[in-house]
């Protein structure tokens, strides 16, 4: 199961006692700060967390599942993200259930 964007609202509700509407605003203005700076191409690191980083891909070959017909699939940008060392660590030293 996924940790969804209403169960980090509840969370945050939950664990600093404020109220829900305030806990869904905090967590929407966060991410709209992060969506924000990937638009405009900057990197986000969240230390301990891990980075986001927004990559150019070039134009390449590739083929319709379907049909089987290659096609040009266009140059792209994508958003990768890098786990921190920190946090890989924690997860194969079994911190983490998984």
């Amino acid at each position: 199961m996924a940790l969804t964007k209403e169960k980090i609202i509840e969370a945050l509700f939950e664990e600093i006692d404020i109220p829900k509407s305030e806990s869904r605003r905090l967590v929407e203005n966060t991410l709209e700060i992060i969506k924000s700076a990937l638009e405009s191409g900057e990197d986000v690191l969240l230390s301990g967390f891990g980075k986001f980083v927004v990559k150019r891909k070039q134009p390449r070959r590739g083929r319709n599942p379907q049909t089987k017909q290659d096609i040009q699939l266009r140059a792209r940008k994508v958003v990768v993200f890098k786990v921190s060392g920190v946090l890989r660590t924690n997860i194969n030293n079994g911190h983490y259930a998984g």
